[in-house]
């Protein structure tokens, strides 16, 4: 049951289980890249006008800030998963 870092052993654990946690942690994983691009996208814009590039260094900002959440939602799905796994081998 061992490795946490090998897909497979994960999939043998939980099967059904591991299948949903991933493509929910997936989806936040990739809503937060396009909000990402999102985000980068408009302050690059609004930097070509002078009254606007306040506006788009927040955005600068707000992306910057959404590209520490990628690691963490990587890191709250291992430790999700790790945990499930705990559980299931106290059973």
């Amino acid at each position: 049951m061992g490795n946490l870092s090998r897909q497979n052993d994960i999939d043998w654990v939980f099967g059904k289980h591991e299948l949903i946690i991933h493509r929910r942690y997936e989806f936040f994983y990739n809503l937060n890249d396009v909000l990402i691009a999102l985000w980068f996208l408009v302050g690059s814009i609004l930097f070509f006008w002078k009254g606007t590039q306040e506006a788009g260094t927040w955005l600068f900002v707000v992306g910057s800030i959404q590209l520490l959440v990628r690691p963490t939602i990587r890191i709250i799905r291992k430790v999700h998963l790790h945990r499930l796994q705990m559980e299931l081998q106290e059973k």
